[in-house]
């Protein structure tokens, strides 16, 4: 791409004042930039052991579509005469904006080193007539399609992990969430710098007054995403991880936080609480790292070493 058509990333808005209309165009503006070549100096570079592509997937009243990353058969080597390869089910971040493709560089890496297939879901992003319900549906919805069809999609239903970033994470919780009162047998949870208290109680945390307004996350931000999140009627308490009934059984976590993130105590603190409930949990910190730091690894090193671990785990959980 050259100078003269490098894509632009658009001016942060002010989150205060963004009216409906403004917020769609600034969010397809901002998701063109995330999607474009421009944006990987960032991002960082796929894996050229993977093959990355889009697919449509029919769930109840609607179509979704899933960025699919399999490993190529140089990279499999004996896995691919086994029946089916692990499911890693990912989530991205970013609530009311974000895309599947901020999070090639580290999908297709698990893809080609655990290896898996990678499905990452494209919910519904936020707005004034989406709810936070809407992105929870989805994640599961996918699942379970994606489940009923696991010869049709090369997985082996028995080796099964979610696998979320920051909002993406709580959408991930919730479903292990789910996965656990239905008797769906996961093998691990991958939560990054999740956010899982979408309550009265979301800002209530050392870590919100901490770090208030940081490049990549700010109290602004936060509020208008809980606002999204939690129309009036709807229980916060329903889309809050942090504050679930029971958080026994659950699939072995790994919680990863950054440090230097306003949501970094909602990782601690949901990391505690499934720890007392009984579920394995490894909580990871990463200092003076940002939120979301997963999905810049052009700018933040420790990514590489979120990245490996992660890999490790769920290499560990799915026998490999």
């Amino acid at each position: 791409m050259s100078e003269t058509t490098a894509v632009k990333r658009p001016p942060t808005p002010d989150y205060t004042t963004l009216t409906p209309e403004e917020l769609i165009a600034w969010r397809d503006a901002e998701n063109f930039f995330r999607m474009s070549d421009a944006a990987r100096a960032i991002t960082g570079e796929p894996d050229l052991g993977a093959t990355i592509e889009w697919q449509r997937v029919p769930l109840p009243g609607r179509e979704l579509p899933v960025r699919v990353y399999r490993p190529t058969p140089e990279c499999t080597g004996e896995a691919a005469g086994r029946t089916g390869l692990p499911l890693v089910l990912h989530v991205h971040g970013g609530s009311f904006v974000g895309t599947a493709v901020q999070c090639d560089w580290t999908n297709s890496h698990l893809a080609t080193r655990l290896p898996a297939v990678v499905i990452s879901v494209e919910h519904r992003l936020l707005d004034s007539d989406t709810p936070l319900s809407a992105a929870v549906d989805d994640g599961w919805d996918v699942l379970q399609h994606v489940l009923q069809n696991a010869e049709q999609w090369g997985i082996d239903s028995t080796r099964i992990a979610v696998f979320g970033e920051s909002c993406g994470a709580l959408i991930s919780a919730l479903t292990a969430i789910r996965a656990g009162e239905t008797g769906l047998p996961l093998r691990a949870q991958v939560l990054v710098n999740p956010a899982v208290d979408v309550t009265e109680t979301m800002l209530d945390y050392p870590s919100i007054a901490q770090y208030a307004d940081t490049p990549t996350t700010s109290v602004p931000q936060l509020r208008l995403f809980q606002r999204l999140a939690v129309p009036p009627g709807t229980d916060p308490r329903d889309l809050s991880p942090l504050y679930a009934d029971d958080l026994s059984g659950l699939a072995p976590a790994l919680v990863v936080v950054p440090t230097a993130d306003p949501v970094a105590d909602h990782g601690r603190r949901f990391a505690e609480r499934l720890r007392t409930a009984g579920t394995t949990t490894r909580l990871t910190e990463y200092p003076e790292a940002p939120h979301a730091f997963l999905s810049m690894p052009g700018v933040v090193a420790q990514a590489k070493a979120a990245r490996a671990e992660i890999c490790e785990f769920l290499r560990a959980a799915f026998g490999a």
